[in-house]
């Protein structure tokens, strides 16, 4: 551990300490010593996923993980990643003896929407831990409430530099990788396939992960010798892009770079393909199409469009390593088809926050935070990862993949070009990408 910590110059700094601020009335839990504190025999967490809105098919495929999570811990099914989890101290008996039951809240893709289903399962359900996301704008405003409420907030998928950025909290823990590591991963590919000569347009999802994405991928590729023409925000809301799409063909762009996700992606992309783009020869080289953050549900989405356009993701189906073997086989018997990245990230969180408190011996959010800050771990996907002390942002290999020009079936749409080593996407926790928030005290709620 000591090497490979030392390595990245990612040693624990120190422990949590403190239980923060007082709270609101409306948060606070009589006289138990932290908010929530499980009482009897069952332990609630709480799962808050877009069940509506852009990115609803995300969320119906976290909802499925964590409820396998659930499962698994209860010591139903096959176990999945509990067996490959280098931890081993999950023994599929609850958490800490306690049986695990969970709630559910549908975040609609809106901060507000999200915050508000996630104070109820805080404060009516007695949930203990908050977990879900698909948009990076609810993962900080759920993580936000999660600070001040005092429960732990492990962050489903979220992809804005800000949420272990900026915004970084010390409740809050973050599996998923960012738009950061996006751009060190992707740059050198794009480079040795299309060249350092090239001119770039963005259309970008007008929210912190598109504008933390569109400024890393720019970075990147900049860096590399890449000219931007421009950067456009489009609204979240969108549905058809071509008044987007039309002002591109008046430049002399060479590549569109599209900062969208889930649904907005899939019609973004169908309506550049609708356009020509990819027929177009412009500065005597072939119109390319950059998707910085890919998932297989978009890919399915988008169908024939997604064909040899590159882009990243946190983890895919098709790794052969044992941990996500296992999860796709346990998720793959239940529900028929391969998980998401979303479903994985889902997953891992809910098995690491169990460990964690196994770990720690205690549900108190402080003890908690102090088991993960500086935890390496590995058999849950991606090689070894760290949760980095400083900022709560997990380091892992990243996936740089493109769409398969001959798939063999609706879930074969996407393969893995490279792994790109955790080394290559290190950065310090000083960046200036990150800077501009603290990531302060632990609060226990009491």
């Amino acid at each position: 551990m000591t090497n490979f910590l030392t390595r990245r110059g990612l040693l624990k700094t120190g422990a949590v300490t403190g239980a923060g601020l007082a709270l609101p009335t409306i948060f606070t839990s009589g006289a138990s010593a932290f908010t929530n504190e499980p009482t009897g025999g069952t332990v609630t967490l709480g799962f808050n996923v877009p069940q509506s809105g852009p990115y609803a098919d995300e969320g119906a495929d976290e909802l499925r993980a964590f409820q396998l999570a659930v499962e698994h811990l209860n010591g139903e099914g096959d176990g999945g990643m509990m067996q490959t989890f280098s931890s081993q101290v999950l023994e599929g008996n609850g958490i800490l003896g306690k049986k695990v039951e969970y709630v559910t809240g549908d975040t609609q893709t809106k901060s507000d929407a999200a915050r508000a289903s996630a104070k109820s399962m805080i404060e009516k359900d007695g949930a203990v831990m908050i977990s879900g996301g698909s948009s990076s704008g609810v993962a900080v405003a759920v993580q936000g409430l999660c600070q001040e409420a005092g429960v732990i907030f492990m962050a489903g998928l979220t992809h804005s530099n800000d949420t272990t950025g900026k915004d970084k909290k010390a409740n809050g823990f973050r599996h998923f990788f960012n738009a950061y590591m996006s751009g060190a991963a992707l740059a050198p590919v794009l480079a040795s396939q299309y060249g350092t000569d090239r001119k770039a347009y963005h259309l970008t999802a007008d929210y912190t992960w598109g504008w933390t994405q569109e400024e890393s991928i720019k970075a990147a590729t900049e860096s590399l010798g890449w000219e931007t023409v421009n950067t456009v925000r489009t609204p979240l809301a969108a549905t058809d892009f071509s008044s987007y799409i039309t002002p591109i063909l008046q430049t002399d762009a060479d590549v569109l770079i599209l900062n969208h996700y889930g649904g907005n992606m899939v019609n973004s992309l169908t309506n550049a393909v609708q356009f020509g783009l990819r027929e177009k020869m412009v500065n005597g080289k072939q119109f390319e199409i950059v998707v910085p953050l890919y998932s297989r549900l978009m890919a399915r989405g988008a169908g024939e469009n997604v064909k040899g356009i590159f882009g990243s993701t946190n983890w895919h189906w098709s790794l052969q390593d044992a941990g996500s073997q296992a999860f796709v086989k346990s998720f793959g018997t239940k529900y028929g088809f391969p998980p998401s990245q979303a479903a994985h990230t889902c997953y891992v969180q809910t098995l690491l926050y169990a460990d964690a408190v196994a770990r720690a011996g205690s549900f108190n959010p402080c003890a908690v935070a102090e088991a993960l800050e500086g935890y390496e771990f590995d058999g849950l996907g991606n090689g070894k990862t760290l949760y980095r002390a400083d900022d709560h942002q997990c380091f892992k290999d990243v996936l740089v993949v493109k769409g398969k020009d001959n798939p063999t079936s609706e879930f074969d749409l996407l393969e893995v070009v490279e792994v790109t080593p955790v080394d290559q996407v290190t950065y310090a926790p000083d960046h200036p990408m990150f800077s501009g928030g603290a990531l302060g005290s632990c609060n226990a709620g009491a």
